[in-house]
């Protein structure tokens, strides 16, 4: 994946300024972003959403969760690809997946083949340190 002049330049946001995507301004407590960087088969994006949507049960609904895919695994992400009942249980229960744009393009994915309620970022890696300067607890699956 290559990382443009901007993302590799990127500062931290001042406190309590959310800028990146998804961010809510109101957010009280930093959340939990979970990283999938993984294959384009089997059952890998499966067991990410089932370890957060456990997450979810255990940490409760007042902290925001997000699960980000980089990589190929970004096309187990498109609509109607396979069983989507993981994908669709993870968004019901208000985790937030969200696609790498720089992924998606070396997949030769459009945003408008993800499975709807997938959000998209433009950097996986300026995504995950956004969150990690804001305070966030950082797993990779």
């Amino acid at each position: 994946m290559e990382l443009s002049d901007r993302d590799l330049n990127a500062t931290p946001p001042e406190s309590g300024n959310q800028t990146d995507a998804g961010a809510r301004p109101g957010d009280a407590l930093p959340g939990l972003v979970i990283h999938g960087f993984g294959p384009d088969s089997g059952t890998w994006l499966a067991g990410v959403l089932r370890s957060a949507g456990n997450s979810r049960r255990a940490l409760g609904p007042e902290r925001r969760l997000e699960v980000v895919v980089q990589g190929f695994g970004v096309r187990l992400l498109r609509s109607g690809l396979g069983d989507q009942s993981a994908l669709d249980g993870a968004l019901s229960e208000d985790i937030h997946v969200l696609a790498c744009l720089n992924s998606m393009t070396h997949a030769g994915i459009q945003a408008g083949e993800l499975h709807r309620g997938v959000e998209t970022v433009d950097a996986a890696v300026a995504h995950l340190a956004r969150r990690q300067w804001e305070g966030w607890a950082y797993v990779r699956l």
